[in-house]
């Protein structure tokens, strides 16, 4: 498939990764509607970024919303052809606090509901708007890519919640491409690193520098266009199906 041309929706593209790939997308000639919260800047960068961009407000949790804002998006440029997952929340929470009561369930259950059962959610949405394109050389009809993350092979304390989250998300991938072959669509998930966005403001910045000391090389922050040059990769490459690529620099997060 070629980037240039194609259109993609990004969940969570109003900051963060999904904003990298947005931006990384439109550089490379596609076009992208934005799919983040009614209060998320979404709507005014897309009207930055011209024509080639489209904003679509929506909760991924919601799934009425989600059907909507699915159908939408689509009526924007009249298909779907990749779907990027980015939408996710992150905050640590123990098991239990240190006098040994339970901590709150609602805390794991946001997690699962937003980072895997809204990721979901929107992936089957898209897949049934994708399956109406027209098939190309390869009988490729669609891209799902997923955002996943190290902490779903390596989570640390206090990322029982988003650990398994996420540990679900690269769970999914070869499942769902072996599910949706019929169609010719093709799913891939990326499990970054440290990357640099406001969700690692929630760390202290000792921890961040540790870890990137620990990188096996380069000893920096992943950015958002890291990922959206990953992405583009998976665009171009009809080969890549159901398959995790850590993006992280060699990182192994360890227990200590």
């Amino acid at each position: 498939m070629d980037v240039a041309g194609s259109v993609a929706l990004i969940t969570g593209g109003a900051s963060g990764l999904g904003a990298g790939v947005v931006k990384t997308l439109l550089d490379k000639g596609g076009k992208a509607v934005i799919l983040d919260l009614p209060t998320s800047a979404g709507e005014d960068m897309a009207a930055q970024l011209g024509d080639a961009a489209a904003f679509v407000p929506g909760n991924v949790t919601d799934t009425d919303e989600v059907e909507r804002s699915v159908a939408a998006a689509k009526d924007v440029f009249g298909r779907i052809d990749v779907l990027v997952s980015c939408a996710g929340i992150s905050s640590g929470q123990r098991v239990v606090s240190r006098d040994g009561t339970p901590n709150s369930l609602d805390h794991f259950r946001q997690h699962i509901e937003v980072n895997l059962i809204g990721l979901f959610d929107v992936a089957r949405h898209a897949v049934s708007a994708m399956s109406a394109n027209e098939p190309n050389a390869d009988g490729e009809r669609g891209l799902i890519v997923n955002i996943a993350s190290i902490a779903g092979y390596e989570g640390q304390v206090g990322q029982s919640a988003y650990g398994s989250s996420k540990a679900g998300v690269i769970g999914l991938t070869l499942p769902m491409a072996r599910d949706l072959a019929v169609w010719g669509i093709r799913v891939m998930t990326i499990a970054p690193g440290t990357m640099d966005t406001p969700m690692l403001a929630t760390l202290n910045e000792e921890f961040i520098a540790k870890l990137v000391e620990d990188n096996v090389f380069p000893h920096r922050l992943g950015t958002p266009a890291d990922v959206g040059n990953l992405v583009v990769h998976f665009i171009e490459n009809a080969f890549l199906n159901g398959e995790v690529v850590r993006l992280d620099a060699g990182l192994r997060l360890t227990s200590n």
